[in-house]
């Protein structure tokens, strides 16, 4: 009986983290339609959504952490709730990056408008989509999948570095523009970071399931 319980609170905790997960998605789709649409209604609705993810992440943290301490749980379930802490780290610098975004609306609200030379909405997609498929990835226990989203960074990673050459041309070219370029600099490191965390958290999938360490294997492949 004990142990059927202690399997009920695995799955509340795996619920929790996929209520946070939500969260976080929505925190980066709205960020992106807030700077794309200047919309300062939409910045409003990011900031309250990152207090909702303090809050879940607060939550969700003790549930684990008391978890620990009364099962003392061996293999697989240990490395699950230590990858669900993780995890819940990463969901809360995802809304943490969203509202960095949001602030950098704010800043240009006052701001001309003009069209920059980044297509910030494809990488809002991008970025969203790998969030999707790492928590698809926990939700189905697919390593594979997780596999493939660290394999995805390196595009987004490529997409930042031509927004930021792209952007510091504009600024040398039209230095009247340098606020909202240096804004959209700002952007895109933001949708960067937040696909670094993506791909963590299908890095914490991928020790839940294979009880192996792949934070670096990618950039040793590199070498």
């Amino acid at each position: 009986m004990p142990r059927i319980h202690f399997q009920q609170q695995l799955a509340e905790l795996k619920d929790k983290l996929l209520a946070m997960a939500a969260l976080a998605q929505q925190a980066v789709e709205s960020a992106v339609d807030a700077y794309l649409q200047r919309d300062k209604g939409l910045c409003k609705y990011v900031k309250q959504n990152e207090t909702a993810i303090n809050s879940a992440q607060r939550e969700l943290d003790e549930m684990a952490y008391e978890l620990l301490a009364k099962e003392q749980p061996m293999a697989i379930d240990l490395r699950f709730i230590l990858a669900v802490i993780k995890i819940n780290g990463d969901l809360e610098r995802i809304g943490d990056q969203s509202m960095g975004i949001a602030r950098r609306t704010k800043e240009i609200l006052k701001a001309e408008e003009i069209d920059l030379p980044v297509d910030f909405a494809a990488m809002g997609e991008f970025a969203g989509r790998m969030i999707r498929s790492a928590v698809q990835a926990l939700l189905e226990g697919d390593a594979r999948l997780a596999d493939s989203v660290r394999e995805m960074d390196d595009e987004i990673d490529r997409m930042n570095r031509r927004a930021h050459a792209d952007l510091l041309k504009l600024i040398q070219e039209k230095p009247r523009f340098t606020q909202q370029s240096m804004n959209g600099i700002l952007v895109a490191k933001n949708l960067e970071r937040i696909a670094d965390h993506a791909s963590n958290i299908a890095t914490d999938v991928i020790f839940w399931i294979r009880g192996a360490d792949v934070r670096h294997q990618l950039s040793m492949s590199m070498d």
